[in-house]
């Protein structure tokens, strides 16, 4: 049975630069989505498609999005395509929201495969402030999220080392749970 895989984490654990790797590297079952998004398409981050709000919620209206949600001032949507891949047995991993998990678990049921990228809080308070896009105060507001219990049923990935380690715990993982 095709999977979606619902990869979640801190902002900063690395799931923009995991998702990128598996672009390139993703086994042939294996389909990345990206996510529709209200912010500008250069502002850094994941590759992701940017909308308008008004072309966001027309499109919603439409019922073009698969699972959609509100975060950090911007509407965020999986498109429906992503139902395609998995009628197709494609596995479908996207970057999803630990708050939103519980609306796709109603949704996808037993297809859904929640991972979750962890890091320490040191090596995730230095990619912060690498990174370069949050003050001081953004940076204390991610941490103390970061802190914050990984949802029930989510299965663990540690992200401190190298991205090929990640890579492959996370394709080891997906071996594991097939």
């Amino acid at each position: 049975m095709a999977r979606i895989i619902w990869l979640t984490g801190a902002s900063g654990s690395g799931k923009d630069s995991l998702l990128d790797a598996l672009r390139e590297t993703a086994p042939s079952g294996l389909m990345v989505a990206h996510r529709y998004i209200t912010r500008a398409a250069d502002a850094g981050g994941e590759n992701h498609v940017s909308l308008s709000e008004i072309e966001f919620r027309r499109r919603k209206t439409l019922g073009l999005f698969a699972i959609d949600w509100q975060a950090h001032q911007h509407f965020y949507a999986l498109g429906i395509e992503i139902d395609l891949w998995l009628q197709h047995g494609l596995d479908v991993v996207v970057n999803g929201s630990r708050l939103h998990l519980p609306a796709v678990q109603q949704r996808y049921g037993s297809q859904l495969l929640p991972i979750c990228l962890q890091v320490t809080p040191e090596v995730l308070e230095q990619r912060l402030r690498q990174r370069g896009r949050e003050d001081e105060e953004e940076i204390a507001r991610r941490l103390r999220r970061a802190r914050e219990s990984v949802p029930e049923g989510c299965l663990a990935l540690n992200n401190d080392g190298a991205l090929s380690q990640t890579l492959s715990g996370f394709l080891a993982l997906l071996a594991s749970e097939e």
